[in-house]
């Protein structure tokens, strides 16, 4: 029995059956294999390249089956999956591997009759791979590109509307990418050119970021549990783009901050930093364990500001009137940005999803307005790239608010914009998508 392909199956079952996020079973089942660094890296492979195919590969299999998926059994019907995965997409694994190994696992895992079905279904795939070819021509290239590029139809037909179709093309090409790991330096306890040198020597390749000065690319590392200098609290993990908000924030020392809804706690550590661990930060969030993880980094980071709360952000302005100086609302929002660091995501989205958020965001943001003291500063962060999660909120809750004003966000980033709020595209900015909008409080 190939272990590898062993551990693949099941970590896709536990996604496709049980709503496992792919990177959490990933992490989970590597920790308890003994497998050696190549094997753990093909099984990455086969995990996120197979969870990111999704509907393409679902697509590919009914070319070859006369009957429904959902009449295969589940575990089956991964099997397929992943071998049709290495038969389209992975040149470096020959046919016979992928059909081989999947016919033993089948053999664990169903019985004679369906290992006979699953044979016949992987060679004929061989045989014939034209039978899989997308569709082309006139009315079917926003069709085509979503299987091509492995995106739900609908995500790329809204796409093609709001960009067109080569920067949309562009955009789906960005999320396939191979997304880099950054992290941010804590500046409590050093600099960023002593944390580069610090990584060198733990084995990774760093870069500067070019958005943040405090943000380096690990462009390749091992282990992060192995990672001498973020296990001692040198830094941080942190996408570049999300490292922006606190500088839009710009929260001071001995300040009052209200992050509302600020698990896994990147953007809070980053100001707690940006306040020299002096001042109050309130940190909130609807769950418990993800409060504890916002504690498990500020300990390790050496913060002592940071109060983890247990809070429903629509609440906020009941709980804190007038007392904040500055609160931050990174959303509860659809993601979109940042669908290359989350391979599963993208099939889980919907568009009914993205047209209720706003109601819910303009309501957090009510309710962080009433937390804020007069002269205070709202600052509205999303990771998404949708127009209705983003400006549109910002343009509706200014209209309630007219006390309110809009200040010029871009010029609060470290690398200076005339934005008055920022949007970063992916397909334009190289970085993930994110939306920030900064905005004051009349003094009264």
């Amino acid at each position: 029995m190939d272990k590898a392909r062993e551990i693949a199956i099941n970590i896709l079952n536990e996604v496709h059956e049980e709503g496992a996020y792919a990177n959490v079973a990933l992490a989970r089942h590597l920790r308890k294999a003994d497998l050696s660094d190549q094997d753990r890296r093909f099984v990455t492979e086969l995990v996120y390249g197979a969870v990111k195919a999704g509907d393409t590969l679902d697509w590919i299999l009914r070319r070859y089956v006369n009957r429904p998926l959902k009449k295969i059994p589940p575990m089956v019907r991964d099997i397929l999956r992943l071998g049709l995965y290495q038969i389209f997409y992975l040149d470096k694994v020959p046919a016979s591997a992928a059909c081989n190994t999947a016919v033993e696992l089948t053999k664990k895992y169903s019985h004679a009759g369906t290992v006979k079905f699953v044979n016949a279904v992987l060679r004929t795939a061989v045989r014939e791979p034209e039978k899989a070819a997308f569709p082309e021509g006139k009315g079917k290239a926003t069709e085509g590109l979503a299987l091509k590029s492995q995106h739900p139809y609908w995500l790329v037909k809204r796409w093609v509307k709001q960009f067109g179709f080569e920067e949309a093309e562009a955009l789906c090409a960005f999320d396939n990418g191979q997304p880099v790991l950054s992290v941010r330096t804590n500046t409590l306890k050093s600099n960023r050119e002593d944390l580069l040198k610090a990584l060198q020597a733990a084995g990774a390749e760093v870069q500067e970021s070019p958005w943040t000065p405090e943000g380096i690319l690990v462009t390749a590392h091992g282990a992060l549990d192995n990672l001498a200098p973020l296990q001692e609290g040198l830094c941080q993990v942190q996408d570049e783009s999300s490292m922006l908000v606190a500088h839009v924030v710009d929260p001071q020392p001995g300040e009052l901050i209200i992050d509302c809804c600020s698990a896994p706690g990147g953007k809070t550590t980053h100001m707690a930093a940006l306040m020299k661990n002096e001042g109050r930060i309130v940190a909130g969030d609807i769950y418990e364990h993800k409060l504890e993880r916002i504690e498990e980094n500020a300990q390790r980071l050496g913060i002592t500001i940071i109060e983890p709360t247990l809070l429903d952000a629509r609440e906020v302005g009941e709980e804190y009137e007038d007392m904040a100086d500055r609160v931050l609302v990174d959303a509860p929002c659809s993601g979109l940005g940042v669908l290359r660091r989350k391979p599963d995501a993208r099939w889980n989205k919907s568009a009914e999803e993205i047209a209720v958020l706003p109601t819910l965001q303009g309501e957090i943001l009510d309710s962080a307005a009433k937390a804020l003291k007069a002269g205070g500063v709202l600052v509205y962060s999303t990771c998404t790239i949708d127009p209705s999660e983003n400006d549109e909120v910002v343009e509706a809750f200014l209209t309630r608010h007219p006390e309110f004003t809009l200040e010029q966000t871009g010029s609060f980033l470290p690398v200076k914009r005339p934005d008055k709020m920022v949007q970063l595209y992916p397909q334009r900015d190289g970085t993930d998508g994110f939306f920030i909008a900064r905005m004051r409080k009349a003094k009264g």
